[in-house]
């Protein structure tokens, strides 16, 4: 059986993450607890110190309930090496279609997430090779595909 789980991502700014990948993943700002206005205001009530807050949105839900939640978790260190784990956005539409579409569709969602403040880092394409992505920064340098 299948166990719930949420993505928690450590970062510097947590509502910047949120709020971009709220738009990148079509997700949106998940509400805080019943009785809370805010996230911060929760934390607050469960002891979490100040100086451990994000302050402001920092995660996010799927809106139709099928993708898992996603926590920005402030940290005070900065991001120093390679993610060890990444996100593939899947935008081609998948390996029915011919792979024009698929690129068209990849690069449209590209230029979308460079707009947001996403950096572009390469093409990943090969002649021969029925597969189109591109490499991706976050707006604090995480690394995502887009396939």
């Amino acid at each position: 059986m299948a166990v719930s789980y949420q993505l928690v991502i450590d970062c510097a700014s947590p509502e910047t993450l949120a709020r971009f990948w709220a738009e990148a993943l079509h997700y949106v700002v998940a509400p805080p607890p019943a009785g809370f206005d805010t996230w911060d205001a929760f934390y607050r009530s469960i002891g979490v110190p100040d100086e451990e807050l994000g302050i402001g949105d920092d995660r996010i839900v799927d809106p139709r309930g099928e993708g898992p939640a996603i926590w920005f978790q402030v940290v005070p260190e900065a991001k120093s090496v390679k993610n060890r784990l990444h996100i593939d956005v899947h935008a081609g539409g998948g390996r029915d279609l011919p792979l024009e579409t698929r690129r068209e569709r990849v690069e449209a969602e590209a230029e979308r997430l460079v707009a947001l403040g996403a950096s572009r880092v390469r093409t990943i394409a090969e002649e021969g090779l029925d597969h189109y992505a591109v490499a991706l920064l976050d707006p604090e340098g995480n690394e995502f595909d887009i396939n």
